[in-house]
């Protein structure tokens, strides 16, 4: 058995129709996990977990979740069970970036859109999930914020709040289940080049880009191997802790 072996274990991916979900996805059916790719894209969930299945036979399988709704997140987790007959890991990723502007230009719409699907989504997921985790004293859950949530992007007040709100939330959901065998942590990352940069400005992305001391964008893959390790029983004693992935750009 190699390290972060995932042989046996049940992972559910939030938003892994592309992107860092799918990288994330990918990753963890290679080690081994069989992976739910649960996106509201339910056509783009089914082609990922159909091109993980040609290399990675009976490893990945679509789910329709839309995070944003408790009654989804519910039929998900059935579904899940139903399937597997357990949930080892969970990967909070599914999220939005929103437009860029300055407060003075966000509407009651905009703000309420990211937060409902960044924080509210997230929390609605490790509701319904830990329950699981407790009664089988054991658990993964990993949540995707963003070094905009330590530092705070201009012209990204919602997006950089509501990732605040999500290494938050993480160090408060460890502490609750820390004594339980589930570790809750979160990563960080700095600018991915995924589709989420469409809805940036080109000046915004560069901003971003400029204060990355290794002056590039991360990759997918490269969030995916930081995951992998807090997802994987050999995470046995980390939890609460929010691990940056954005090319030194924060290093605190």
């Amino acid at each position: 058995m190699g390290y972060f072996d995932l042989t046996g274990q049940t992972a559910v991916v939030t938003g892994a129709a592309t992107g860092i979900g799918e990288a994330v996805a990918r990753r963890l059916a290679r080690a081994g996990a069989r992976v739910a790719i649960a996106d509201i894209n339910a056509e783009g969930a089914a082609e990922v977990a159909n091109s993980i299945a040609e290399t990675e036979p009976e490893r990945a399988f679509p789910i329709h979740l839309d995070i944003t709704k408790p009654q989804s997140v519910a039929a998900a987790v059935r579904d899940v069970l139903q399937r597997t007959g357990q949930i080892d890991i969970w990967v909070n990723n599914a999220g939005l970036a929103g437009k860029a502007a300055p407060i003075w230009e966000q509407t009651d719409e905009d703000w309420d859109r990211i937060i409902k699907v960044n924080v509210t989504g997230a929390f609605y997921c490790c509701r319904a999930v830990i329950p699981l985790m407790r009664e089988r004293k054991y658990g993964r859950i990993v949540n995707v914020a963003s070094i905009a949530g330590k530092e705070g992007n201009p012209n990204m007040t919602a997006y950089s709040a509501s990732k605040a709100a999500v290494i938050a939330l993480t160090k408060s959901l460890a502490k609750e289940v820390a004594g339980e065998g589930i570790c809750v942590n979160s990563v960080a990352p700095a600018v991915v080049r995924t589709r989420i940069l469409d809805q940036l400005t080109e000046e915004q992305v560069n901003y971003m880009t400029q204060r990355i001391p290794m002056r590039r964008t991360g990759a997918p893959d490269e969030i995916a191997a930081v995951v992998h390790y807090l997802a994987s029983p050999d995470c046995s004693f980390v939890t609460g802790q929010c691990h940056d992935a954005s090319g030194g750009r924060a290093t605190y």
